[in-house]
């Protein structure tokens, strides 16, 4: 004789599996607590900005503790109601800002990203809040399956504007994520300050046009939207020669 499962059974099952689901991590992942990475990456440019100010040209460096990357990460497929948006964070933020040569270079180590701060996501208006357990896991994930820290550790930023800034103008933006890079044409907001410089601004993109495979399980019924919004506040204070 074949068993069959009560309807009721069967959602309350369901509904458990929907539950641990949400927690974002498999049973025996443990959180990821990786050493925020402080040395520059290969290649990065910071020799020319030095030399640069010491020849007498303005060039600013990013404050990091002052600065901030904030990406919104939205839930999606058949049972996205049961798992929850993410607020993803740093403000870890390194590099040089060189106006008069219309040029800027930042990278951010991807080790330093924080998921979930309740500050935070009460400012993107998520009206959810996942427990601990649930961000440890979210972290995990992001860090090991989705952006493969230990092969990709850093974010990269390559900038190009006019010399003469105005308040509101265009920056051509070349993101270099996981070994692939994209240009974008961003809006941004520049206010000039006693010896600093304030950048913000916003751009949209998709995980998948970085070769990243946005998180997904039970055949995407719970996954990850691929299109995430990345805020940026950053700030910069002169250079000594």
């Amino acid at each position: 004789m074949k068993y069959r499962i009560p309807p009721a059974a069967a959602l309350a099952a369901l509904m458990a599996l929907a539950a641990l689901i949400t927690a974002c991590t498999p049973p025996g992942l443990q959180a990821v607590q990786a050493p925020v990475s402080t040395a520059a990456p290969a290649g990065f440019p910071a020799d020319s900005y030095t030399q640069a100010a010491a020849q007498g040209q303005r060039v600013l460096r990013v404050e990091p503790g002052r600065s901030r990357i904030t990406l919104t990460v939205r839930r999606g497929g058949t049972l996205a109601q049961f798992g929850h948006d993410h607020v993803v964070a740093s403000q870890a933020l390194q590099g040089f800002v060189a106006p008069g040569q219309g040029r800027a270079d930042f990278y951010l180590a991807l080790d330093s990203l924080t998921v979930d701060d309740a500050a935070l996501r009460a400012e993107a208006g998520l009206d959810t809040q996942p427990s601990a357990e649930d961000i440890a896991g979210t972290r995990a994930n992001m860090l090991t399956k989705v952006l493969q820290t230990e092969q990709f550790p850093f974010a990269l930023i390559h900038v190009r504007a006019p010399a003469a800034l105005a308040s509101d103008t265009p920056l051509a933006v070349d993101l270099t994520l996981h070994g692939v890079t994209r240009s974008f044409s961003v809006p941004a907001r520049l206010q000039t300050q006693p010896g600093g410089l304030q950048v913000s601004g916003m751009l949209a993109f998709d995980q998948s046009s970085f070769g990243i495979t946005p998180f997904s399980i039970l055949g995407g019924a719970i996954q990850v939207q691929d299109r995430v919004e990345l805020r940026f506040d950053v700030q910069a204070r002169d250079l000594a020669p």
